[in-house]
């Protein structure tokens, strides 16, 4: 390991989050009575200009009146290029109560960026005396904030996650596609012909790049690192095979644009049974590995050694956070 410690953000438990548009305050008590873990409710992209202001009110109301239970709140404010944002982290710090949790930073672009939130909600949260500070979670979905993003990932003591915009990603991106964290079969190989002129095509993963920097740059500084939307809430194995990917390269959690898609986003990000069961045998093996002398050993054929332990460590702690 490097001689360089990386400090953890606080592990809460992401494996779902859940849109909520702050416009719609019909639909609060339904998501605080759902099983997701994270419930953002947002000020930005899903509320039109005109209600951006009645919306702000609804969320500090809600904020202070309905029961969330164990859930972790955030608030995605507007953008730093608007004039709605100030008001947005003022207001809902100064009204919203010790409910809130986390404040959802869209579009993303500079360290700069993060720096003047996070300016701007220490002065509030100093002259108001509050002593529970707000964290950070920003989403990544620009060319420029890919670019940028190791910087962002560590510009602030308050970020906890990234989370990765495909669809404005994609128009920052100037790619070919209309659709919402899915796949296109433009973007694919083509095989050789075999001795009878056949030819396969393999669809690939347009987003897999893009999404793997923006893990390394989370776990790099501690951080939880959250796949984004996946827009056809009709195609619930459309949108497991898009977790799964994501699960694979590291990160922890999904986004749920509608909920049906929570138990989706739960299952996947949950080591199953038979997992939880391997690390813990692995722990075991390694310990008796340990006593012996002997630094690996073999289970079910295959070497383990203390790299395994670590492995093993993420499922069993992970499987113990939802538990409890």
């Amino acid at each position: 390991m490097s001689f360089h410690p990386i400090e953890q953000a606080p592990g809460r438990l992401n494996r779902s989050e859940l849109a909520v548009p702050g416009s719609q305050p019909q639909m609060f008590e339904k998501a605080a009575q759902s099983d997701v873990d994270v419930i953002f409710l947002d000020l930005e992209d899903a509320v039109a200009p005109d209600e951006k202001a009645q919306a702000r009110k609804n969320i500090i109301k809600a904020l202070n009146e309905v029961d969330w239970n164990t859930k972790t709140m955030s608030v995605r404010i507007n953008g730093l290029d608007t004039h709605y944002m100030y008001r947005d982290v003022v207001d809902i710090l100064e009204q919203g109560g010790d409910r809130l949790d986390l404040f959802m930073i869209p579009k993303v672009g500079t360290a700069a960026d993060v720096y003047a939130v996070d300016m701007l909600a220490t002065q509030v949260e100093d002259a108001m005396g509050l002593t529970k500070r707000v964290g950070f979670e920003h989403i990544i979905e620009t060319a420029l904030g890919m670019q940028n993003v190791n910087d962002i990932a560590a510009a602030s003591k308050r970020n906890e996650s990234l989370h990765f915009g495909v669809a404005d990603y994609a128009a920052s991106m100037r790619a070919r596609t209309t659709v919402i964290g899915g796949v296109n079969p433009h973007y694919s190989v083509l095989t050789d012909a075999d001795d009878a002129g056949n030819r396969d095509v393999h669809w690939g993963d347009m987003w897999h790049s893009a999404l793997t920097n923006m893990v390394v740059a989370a776990r790099a500084n501690g951080l939880r690192p959250i796949d984004g939307p996946f827009g056809d809430f009709s195609d619930p194995e459309g949108y497991k095979a898009a977790a799964y990917r994501a699960a694979v390269l590291g990160c922890e959690g999904k986004w749920a644009i509608h909920p049906s898609q929570i138990a989706l986003a739960n299952e996947v990000m949950s080591p199953s049974e038979a997992e939880v069961e391997k690390a813990n045998r692995i722990l075991v093996a390694m310990a008796e590995a340990e006593a012996a002398g002997k630094g690996a050993v073999s289970l079910d054929g295959r070497l383990i050694d203390y790299a395994s332990i670590r492995q093993a460590e993420v499922l069993v702690e992970k499987a113990k956070q939802i538990a409890a």
